[in-house]
Formats: C-alpha cells, structure tokens, sequence
C-alpha cells in the first residue's frame, strides 16, 4: 500500500478543515473513500468532493475511473474544486 499526501485547495480545504493530510491507499478510489470516511462529521466535505477535480503526482486524473488510477509510494493527490468562472 503506498503512502502520500492529498492537498486540498479552496472550498475543499474548506471542508475538509485542513490544508493536507496522508493517505495509504493503492488507488485514487481507496485514498477518496479513506478521506470521506476521516470527515464523516463534514457534510459539506463529501458534496464539495464530487465536484472537484484531481491531479496525481501532477497529472491530470480527468475522466479516468478513480480505481484505475494508481497512487504512488510518496505521491501527492491534489484536490481542486471548480474555480470561479468556469463552467460546472
């Protein structure tokens, strides 16, 4: 199981509460459903997460399957909801 680091950015720092924290997981799915079930109290943080975008080791996730992407020994997930002005 690799270990790294998700970082979250605007709304969803937000909603999380904090700026970054670790992940174990194999994929992007594991390391997700890890951190929903961390911020459970958080409503906020599950709705905000289905509308971001990720970026893993800085490349795009994009329309991949979430369990089809592979998360690195030392990697980072990054968390970027929609940006002001952009369409949903």
């Amino acid at each position: 199981m690799a270990s790294g680091t998700i970082r979250y950015w605007a709304a969803a720092k937000a909603a999380a509460g904090t700026g970054e924290e670790a992940y174990e997981a194999d994929t992007l799915a594991g390391a997700l459903e890890a951190a929903r079930a961390r911020h459970a109290g958080r409503p906020e943080f599950g709705r905000v997460l289905a509308r971001c975008s990720f970026l893993v080791d800085g490349g795009q996730v994009g329309s991949r399957p979430h369990e089809a992407v592979p998360l690195s020994e030392g990697g980072t997930v990054e968390v970027l909801p929609p940006f002001a002005g952009g369409a949903e």
